[in-house]
């Protein structure tokens, strides 16, 4: 099959962006405005860290990444579940897993582990932590995907680990602004095509992605449960709205769309400083990861942005030249950027593109 080439490489932009926003936001981590600059200096003048290592955000990203790869097109929950299973339990039982991991990340996966549980079982159904959305770019970078694959894929993989209604939806929304931003989308009218597409979905149960998690939660039914997410996102995007318009860059974005611990705060404040500076990249990666709150995830969520925004040649090569990972982060964008051969039984489609799903 064909699949959709875009010029200025979308998806290794995505890639490398989060991966260095990650790298630059991981030291400041904890930290509020006034410590990060006595630590680091000036905003403007932030250094990517020799050697620029990333946290956990990227290692799962990563993790996603895989199995979206390796997952037998066309993607569905059981060709996806396996790999995404296998790849969380993978990151949980490595040495390199010491890079501040959330704790519902960890006790999930730990969960997980256990062949016979379903996984509904191991989702943490009151956790809505960032944790959920910072991973979930690849979701959006896969060709060839429907709308309803790639919101399910978007609200699988969060749910693997955290089942609150509005990890799902953050999740499945980050997603469609890459999705939309790699496909030029004017960041100008993003916020806007953002909340109408939590409207159109307020009450859509994925049933084949989700299954029966929402029994856990205790609401009255599927739509009552996943409303109240779309809900939470509503609420965050009418803040980030008024934000985009009022906030100065100059103060700490916390203040204005919350400091991104949970996840639709990660997705409004890592899309704010994406939207302050959607010409300069670098100037908002730095803006992001001088924060008060979880500054490695908005840095990473922003530089997603930015980067599907603006292509792979948005960073500087001193930059993506030290990133860590950085080979597996080309290979990945270059594979859905259309730049590699098909996959060995998959004839036609690369690794990650599943066969027989129209190109769009």
């Amino acid at each position: 099959m064909t699949t959709t080439t875009v010029s200025k490489r979308a998806a290794t932009g995505t890639l490398l962006g989060l991966a260095l926003g990650d790298a630059l936001g991981f030291p400041a981590e904890f930290d509020d405005v006034p410590s990060i600059l006595a630590a680091h200096g000036p905003w403007r003048e932030t250094e990517l860290p020799e050697p620029a290592l990333v946290s956990d955000d990227t290692q799962m990203t990563l993790a996603v990444g895989r199995a979206l790869r390796t997952a037998p097109g066309p993607l569905a929950p059981d060709r996806l579940g396996r790999p995404l299973r296998e790849e969380f339990v993978a990151w949980y039982e490595s040495p390199e897993n010491d890079r501040a991991p959330g704790n519902t990340c960890l006790a999930a996966c730990r969960l997980l582990r256990a062949e016979g549980r379903p996984w509904q079982d191991a989702s943490r159904i009151g956790s809505k932590g960032c944790g959920a959305n910072m991973r979930v770019a690849p979701v959006a970078l896969v060709p060839g995907l429907t709308d309803e694959q790639r919101a399910g894929a978007a609200q699988l993989q969060a749910a693997f680990t955290h089942g609150h209604p509005t990890a799902l939806a953050a999740s499945d929304l980050t997603a469609h602004a890459v999705h939309l931003l790699a496909r030029g989308t004017d960041p100008t009218g993003l916020v806007g095509r953002l909340r109408s597409y939590a409207c159109d979905n307020r009450t859509r149960y994925h049933h084949a992605w989700l299954g029966d998690l929402w029994t856990r939660a205790g609401d009255a039914g599927p739509e009552q449960f996943i409303a109240r997410g779309w809900d939470d996102c509503l609420a965050i995007l009418g803040r980030l709205q008024e934000a985009a318009r009022t906030v100065s860059p100059e103060i700490d974005p916390c203040l204005a769309t919350g400091e991104g611990w949970i996840a639709e705060e990660a997705l409004a404040t890592g899309l704010l400083c994406f939207l302050l500076f959607p010409g300069d990249p670098v100037t908002a990666l730095r803006r992001a990861a001088c924060s008060s709150g979880d500054s490695d995830s908005i840095a990473c969520l922003t530089g997603a942005f930015a980067g599907a925004w603006l292509g792979a040649d948005a960073w500087p090569a001193s930059w993506t030249g030290r990133i860590e990972h950085r080979d597996e982060l080309l290979a990945l964008g270059a594979l859905w950027d259309g730049e590699t051969a098909g996959a060995p039984g998959s004839p036609g489609s690369p690794a990650g593109v599943p066969s027989g799903v129209p190109a769009g």
